[in-house]
């Protein structure tokens, strides 16, 4: 009996532990065309999924013939997915300003323009928002960038996920011409100078 109580104690731990590894939160950003920072976000360690979408607007303008039109409010948006006992939030606001885009570059990002590429954090928490301004404050004051960055930080009312074809894109068609010039580049980047948080997929 007391072997056995003694197994029910020593499992309480590892029980706890699977559990917390369990646990999941969500993170949304914004920064250019979606294919890249899915991409990038796919080889994070920790992440468990990175899927493409609209973030910004309403449901009825949610539909990329729309937002792609740069009229609506919404901004091509990624929803990460990820382990905050593997990964925290601070490190994917690191992978977000230092390869996933350029944070100076206001309302495109590379060969886009419009509003729809903006640069964009979009909180679900308090914590969040006080997180990715407290970042934005420090890269600021350490004049990590040439010119000022414009993201913005706001408010995440809805995601709305894009279509299918939207989805993983970079990982079905590696040899499409933009994936080679804009994004590709982008998870070289990540292997090369965060190492530590780079996982192959």
């Amino acid at each position: 009996m007391k072997r056995f109580i003694a197994s029910i104690v020593l499992a309480v731990p590892l029980f706890a532990a699977a559990a917390e590894s369990l646990q999941s939160e969500k993170a949304v950003f914004a920064g250019g065309c979606f294919w890249g920072i899915e991409a990038v976000f796919q080889h994070v360690k920790g992440v468990r999924g990175a899927v493409s979408g609209y973030a910004g607007g309403s449901s009825a303008t949610a539909r990329y013939e729309v937002v792609s039109s740069g009229m609506t409010d919404h901004a091509e948006a990624v929803e990460v997915t990820y382990d905050p006992a593997a990964v925290s939030y601070e490190d994917l606001l690191r992978v977000f300003f230092t390869v996933a885009h350029d944070p100076t570059q206001l309302n495109r990002q590379g060969p886009d323009s419009g509003r729809q590429y903006r640069s964009a954090i979009f909180y679900a928490s308090e914590a969040q928002k006080s997180a990715a301004q407290a970042y934005i404050d420090r890269l600021g004051k350490e004049k990590a960038f040439r010119k000022p960055i414009v993201t913005q930080v706001a408010p995440l009312q809805e995601f709305f996920p894009a279509e299918d074809y939207h989805q993983e894109y970079a990982a079905r068609h590696p040899r499409d011409l933009y994936i080679v010039i804009n994004d590709a580049p982008k998870v070289a980047n990540l292997k090369r100078s965060i190492p530590e948080l780079y996982v192959a997929r």
